[in-house]
C-alpha cells in the first residue's frame, strides 16, 4: 500500500524497473545481463573427451573474475518445432521413398512418445553482474536480486552496459574452451524470460496477481549536443 492509502502495482513491488537494449536495470542502479548457453551430451563422450571437458570447466569456473548465478529451467518439450524442421529436411534432401517412410515413421514415433509421457528439456542461463570489487576481486552482488540505496543514473547505465558487453563476450569465449555454445539475450527475451519465471507457478493460483508485470523495454536514450 502505498502512502496515499493506495494500493500499490505488482510491476511497483518488483526489483526490475526496466530493460535497455540487453540490460535489465535493478531498482536502485544495479545491472544484469543474461547468457543464455546450450548443453552438451556429456554421456555420449569418451571417458578422455569427459574428463578435456571437466578439466576446462574447472578452469573457467577458477578464471571468473566477478560473480555469476546460474540458471537451470526444466520445461515441457513442444515437439511442433522439431517436427516442423524435421519434415523439411526430409522435403528437401530425400530422394527415395524408403527414406521418405522412415520419416514418416520417425514422427508417429515421436508424436506417441509425447502422448505417452511428459517430454522435459532443460534450458541453461548464466545471470552476468555489472559493479566494482568487494575488496576479494569479485564484484558485489545482493543476493537474490535485491534493491540498493543508489538511484538510476544514464552514465552509470552506460558504464554498466559497456562493462556488461565485455563480460559477456569472456564468458561466451569461456564457454566455448569445452563446447558450449551461447548467446546473449536480447530485451525482448529478457523480457520473455523475466514474465515466464515471475509467472509460472504465481499465475496457476492467482492470475490477477502478475496482471501488468511485464518489465518496461526501451531503447537506450543518447543525448546529442547539437552546439
Amino acid at each position: 500500500m502505498t502512502a496515499n492509502g493506495k494500493h500499490g502495482s505488482v510491476q511497483d513491488m518488483l526489483p526490475l524497473e526496466e530493460i535497455v537494449e540487453g540490460v535489465l536495470c535493478l531498482r536502485g542502479g544495479d545491472y544484469r545481463a543474461v547468457i543464455q548457453a546450450h548443453s552438451v551430451n556429456f554421456a555420449l563422450k569418451s571417458e578422455e573427451e569427459q574428463e578435456a571437458v571437466m578439466a576446462a570447466y574447472r578452469s573457467f569456473l577458477n578464471g571468473l573474475s566477478h560473480p555469476i548465478q546460474m540458471l537451470v529451467r526444466v520445461l515441457p518439450t513442444n515437439i511442433e518445432p522439431y517436427l516442423k524442421g524435421f519434415r523439411t529436411n526430409v522435403t528437401t534432401h530425400a530422394n527415395s521413398e524408403a527414406i521418405r517412410r522412415l520419416a514418416l515413421d520417425h514422427e508417429i514415433f515421436v508424436r506417441r512418445l509425447a502422448r505417452e509421457r511428459t517430454l522435459l528439456e532443460r534450458r541453461f542461463y548464466l545471470v552476468v553482474p555489472s559493479g566494482g570489487d568487494d575488496g576479494d576481486g569479485h564484484a558485489a552482488m545482493r543476493w537474490p536480486w535485491q534493491r540498493s540505496n543508489r538511484e538510476r543514473d544514464e552514465q552509470l547505465l552506460a558504464v554498466a552496459a559497456a562493462q556488461l558487453d565485455a563480460r559477456c563476450h569472456e564468458l561466451t569465449q569461456g564457454l566455448t574452451s569445452f563446447g558450449v555454445s551461447s548467446r546473449r539475450l536480447r530485451s525482448e527475451e529478457l523480457a520473455e524470460l523475466w514474465s515466464a519465471c515471475l509467472c509460472s507457478q504465481v499465475s496457476q493460483v492467482a492470475p490477477s496477481l502478475t496482471a501488468g508485470a511485464r518489465p518496461v523495454v526501451t531503447a537506450l536514450r543518447k543525448e546529442v549536443d547539437h552546439g
